[in-house]
């Protein structure tokens, strides 16, 4: 795996992963809490619109996806904050029609057939240095963000109506923190596709969950498991020539079924203990 390295591409592609695995691990933990899954699949999925835009006019892919994505986020953000009972038919929605907006778009691009399904289960092989450098900016900002609010985002995630009693502008939040999934999903997108997106975006986390005490601890854990996981799928995907994306996806997922198994078993242990301790007496 090391001489791997000696190519610019694959020297690239493990740059992308890392920083993938910063931006999922830290906003992954962040939808994983405030129970938005849904809302970032549909996020993700409408970027595709952005795509599209971004091949018709010629545009540069981060800025077309970025901005949209970005709105759309912002839609799909009021609209949950204004009718929640419908909340799920509106993203669903969007989620489909930015979908339909990106593919028509690039059937109409003029003498340029892009390849679909590059964007669909990604393309971490073929990350430019100039994407990487828009990533590292993307993740910087993100970061920073974060820390700044780091406090108002935790006291929000556990209880809003506390948030709000102290003071905290729980919906100014909730738009930023809707702002950087958009943007975390446009820098995943290169690693594993629009359509495995979000299983990166949550098993990190939802491992990290059971095993931390704080949001900072889940957000570390969260961050390094990516990385294993992203590592790996990257081997394996040199090694067996295997696509990148799914490869990365599928370690993930065994890492997260070891992990229940995990947890059945220090259950059946815990268990066996008590029935020992009881049946003695």
């Amino acid at each position: 795996m090391i001489d791997a390295f000696q190519f610019e591409f694959m020297r690239n592609a493990l740059l992308a992963g890392l920083l993938a695995s910063v931006t999922c691990g830290i906003i992954g933990t962040l939808i994983v809490v405030n129970r938005l899954v849904f809302l970032s699949g549909g996020v993700a999925h409408s970027a595709y619109g952005g795509i599209g835009l971004a091949f018709y006019f010629g545009w540069p892919y981060m800025i077309g996806a970025t901005s949209f994505a970005f709105v759309s986020a912002m839609i799909m953000a009021a609209v949950t904050l204004k009718s929640k009972q419908r909340a799920d038919t509106i993203i669903g929605v969007m989620w489909a029609v930015g979908m339909a907006i990106g593919i028509l778009l690039i059937d109409m691009t003029p003498g340029y057939n892009v390849d679909l399904m590059s964007y669909l289960f990604g393309s971490i092989l073929s990350v430019p240095q100039s994407d990487l450098i828009a990533m590292a900016s993307l993740t910087a900002v993100i970061l920073a963000l974060v820390c700044y609010y780091y406090k108002d985002l935790l006291v929000m995630s556990y209880d809003e109506e506390f948030a709000r009693v102290r003071g905290i502008p729980v919906r100014a939040l909730y738009f930023m923190l809707i702002g950087t999934v958009a943007v975390t999903v446009v820098i995943v997108v290169q690693v594993v596709g629009l359509v495995l997106v979000i299983a990166l975006l949550t098993i990190s986390p939802y491992i990290a969950e059971k095993y931390t005490r704080s949001l900072l601890q889940m957000m570390i854990v969260s961050s390094v498991l990516g990385m294993v996981f992203i590592c790996s799928g990257l081997w394996a995907s040199y090694v067996y020539d295997l696509t990148s994306g799914a490869a990365i996806i599928l370690v993930a997922g065994i890492g997260f079924f070891l992990s229940l198994l995990f947890d059945r078993i220090v259950l059946m242990q815990r268990r066996k203990i008590w029935l020992k301790a009881h049946g003695s007496r």
